[in-house]
């Protein structure tokens, strides 16, 4: 009976059931999940009728659109509503037939509905028709259709039916035609016996398929027995934050052998799955630049069915798993990050099925120009994947391990400029990035916008706001924010937005005060990465090899005259006073490196021609300034100065650089109520993560790189 314990629990099993088929249904699951699903609610359903004697009831207030056309049908024609009845009744046996045919006609109507393979519904069909058979063997007479249901013949006859009764005038000839090509197969002529006889074997071919493949699963079914591992494996609903269970999940960069014997959970993607036979698999997880080893065995509680699930198309690659299982020590290191150890799946549960193909494999994404190279060589085919294709398919390509530790050291440069600086007795500040004039006192290398029907411009740097609030008296002041540059420049080393690291404060005798900081910061932040981030300079250096990079304490601080005079030892012809070009500063850098052992370097006292109009000129030489270069292995980070902070000097500077005052007047205007004396500079965050790990182009380091060509994703 339905109110045992047994029956309840079947009911609560089922009702459970049936939430997740709908729920896998809603959310446009795949079409062997819901199949999954029906078949488990079906079996409930089975098991339920077994034990109490009655069929699974149907949830309260719910009716199929079947049900609803038979009740229509019945109200209108009761004569049609039992045709079975129509003999005097039906035997014992034949109504149990006629329940188990209906039955299984519900099943072939699930599987047809949940999208099943042509094989299994063509199984199920063929289960029906042998119920069919052996009704009209016990009872003499054919299996009774449905209520209210007809076939696709009885349909295009009952269309035909009306025009054929009564055809008007013009239409009289196409309804006899008709009538008679109705007529004819009933007629017996050749081309209707032709047809039917086709459609006879058809039918045949079919049945004879349908009969293998359901002989063929029942006994594979019957070899294998009931699956130990039901509720272990499969496909969970969509998490919608409905209850918290406390579980405690691991982080698989924290997996190691020292937790050999325990069981944890793990929830990470799925890089690869591999099938060894049917009774064992291996799968690899991922989670950010950690990945591990899993395999899959068969066992007491691991049946071939789960090992199947594991390493088949169930779970495709890049798909999100939650795995609990048993950590063991491998035979042999395994070429994962965690070697050391091996998970033994005890329970796996695909939490965000990925799409099958991707359009880019993270192998291809990962692979280093060494590797290439080494696989040309040995005459193999190799996929590789462009910058461009990349950068179109961003999100699959971040999460590639070099890529996630790519991120963390860009995070972590972040964290250590703004750490020291506050360690000092700086505070941050976050200026406007929406300015009505160009920062710089030109409009050159801005990007207009509109503003409520005026020009604004986007901040080419927030320089003029650091010195407002050097004279508003915060006197240490730095910045983390975007800049924007409209320069038409596509080299691999700038970009028209990054973010700006900017520093600026007071001093009280000399601007080497602000080097001094600003040397110390930068030896704290290589200090950071060197130590915390080993492990992620590490992963990168997998994919994009480099040089460690050098640096030394004190910093080392060149002026700009011993800097000439080095490259006119090493044979380069270059003026007093003029500027260094991009080749020129590499090459410099290299001299640099070879003499000191030092990838980052101070170039102190620039001309003053080559600088800005707000730079303050050199006391001891008019033709120098009080400004200076930062330089990581060879190429320039930051140029910063000693700013004018005397209104009167600074227009007198601005009108022999010929910059119209009109323009600037605002930025004059800040200096005529006291100025302290200040310096600075601003450096931009990607080179400085770039040139640190020795990479080739900067958008690497920039999550969604912005330059003339590119502006998405």
């Amino acid at each position: 009976m339905a109110d045992t314990a047994e029956g309840k629990r079947l009911l609560a099993l089922g009702a459970e059931q049936g939430q997740v088929v709908a729920g896998l249904k809603k959310s446009g699951a795949s079409k062997d999940d819901v199949m999954a699903g029906v078949t488990k609610l079906l079996d409930i359903k089975a098991e339920f009728k077994k034990k109490t004697g009655e069929d699974y009831p149907k949830p309260a207030g719910t009716n199929s659109k079947k049900d609803k056309k038979k009740k229509k049908q019945a109200e209108a024609a009761p004569a049609k509503a039992a045709p079975a009845a129509a003999g005097g009744g039906v035997s014992p046996e034949g109504q149990k037939i006629l329940d188990e045919g209906k039955a299984q006609g519900e099943a072939v109507a699930a599987l047809k509905k949940g999208g099943a393979s042509k094989e299994e519904i063509m199984a199920a069909v063929t289960e029906l028709l042998d119920i069919k058979a052996k009704y009209k063997n016990v009872t003499g007479d054919d299996f009774p259709k449905p209520a209210g249901t007809s076939s696709k013949k009885d349909k295009k006859k009952a269309k035909a039916a009306p025009a054929a009764a009564k055809p008007d005038a013009r239409g009289a000839k196409a309804a006899a035609k008709a009538a008679a090509t109705t007529a004819a197969p009933e007629g017996g002529s050749k081309s209707g016996m032709k047809k039917a006889k086709k459609e006879a074997e058809k039918a045949a071919r079919k049945a004879a398929v349908a009969a293998k493949l359901a002989s063929e699963s029942a006994a594979r079914k019957k070899a294998q027995g009931p699956d130990v591992s039901e509720g272990l494996y499969g496909h969970l609903p969509i998490i919608r934050s409905s209850q918290r269970t406390g579980k405690r999940y691991t982080t698989v960069i924290d997996i190691g052998a020292a937790m050999a014997g325990e069981t944890i959970s793990v929830r990470a993607r799925v890089e690869t799955v591999r099938a060894v036979s049917s009774t064992l698999g291996f799968m690899v997880l991922r989670q950010r630049t950690g990945t591990v080893q899993c395999v899959i065995s068969t066992g007491a509680k691991v049946s071939k069915g789960m090992v199947k699930f594991c390493s088949g198309q169930d779970i495709p690659p890049e798909s999100i798993v939650d795995v609990e299982a048993l950590v063991v020590k491998p035979e042999e290191p395994t070429t994962c990050s965690q070697s050391d150890v091996e998970l033994s799946i005890q329970k796996i549960f695909v939490v965000s099925c990925a799409e099958p193909r991707l359009p880019i494999q993270i192998a291809d994404c990962a692979r280093s120009e060494a590797d290439i190279a080494k696989a040309l060589a040995a005459g193999e085919k190799v996929v590789t994947v462009s910058t461009e294709m990349k950068l179109n398919h961003r999100f699959i390509d971040l999460r590639t391990r070099s890529n996630q530790a790519i991120f963390k050291v860009q995070s972590a440069v972040c964290m250590f400029f703004r750490e020291y600086l506050l360690s000092q007795g700086f505070q941050e500040i976050h200026s406007p990035k929406l300015i009505s004039a160009a920062s710089e006192g030109n409009g050159a290398e801005v990007f207009k916008v509109g503003y409520f029907g005026e020009d604004a411009f986007l901040a080419q740097s927030p320089q003029l706001y650091k010195q407002m609030a050097i004279n508003s008296d915060m006197d240490r002041v730095f910045e983390i924010a975007p800049v924007f540059r409209a320069e038409k420049s596509l080299t691999k080393r700038h970009m028209t937005e990054f973010v700006g690291l900017d520093m600026e404060m007071a001093f009280h005798e000399h601007y080497h005060e602000v080097l001094d900081v600003l040397e110390q910061l930068f030896v704290h932040i290589f200090k950071g990465l060197a130590t915390t981030f080993a492990h992620e300079i590490e992963v990168i250096n997998e994919q994009y090899p480099a040089e460690p990079f050098e640096f030394c304490e004190p910093s080392l601080r060149l002026e700009w005259h011993e800097a000439i005079a080095m490259l006119r030892e090493a044979g380069e012809t270059i003026d007093d006073f003029e500027d260094l070009s991009t080749p020129m500063e590499k090459r410099l850098g290299a001299l640099v490196k070879a003499k000191y052992h030092t990838d980052f370097y101070i170039l102190d006292k620039f001309p003053l021609c080559i600088r800005p109009f707000y730079t303050m000129p050199s006391p001891d030489n008019e033709n120098y300034s009080n400004s200076y270069d930062l330089m990581m292995r060879g190429q320039e980070i930051m140029s910063g100065a000693q700013r004018i902070h005397d209104h009167k000097l600074l227009t007198e500077r601005a009108e022999l650089h010929q910059i119209p005052i009109d323009t600037i007047q605002a930025y004059i205007d800040s200096f005529k109520y006291g100025g302290y004396p200040h310096a600075g500079g601003g450096v931009g965050m990607e080179r400085v993560v770039m040139l640190f790990l020795g990479l080739d182009d900067i958008r690497k380091t920039s999550m969604c790189p912005r330059d003339p060509k590119r502006i998405s994703p």
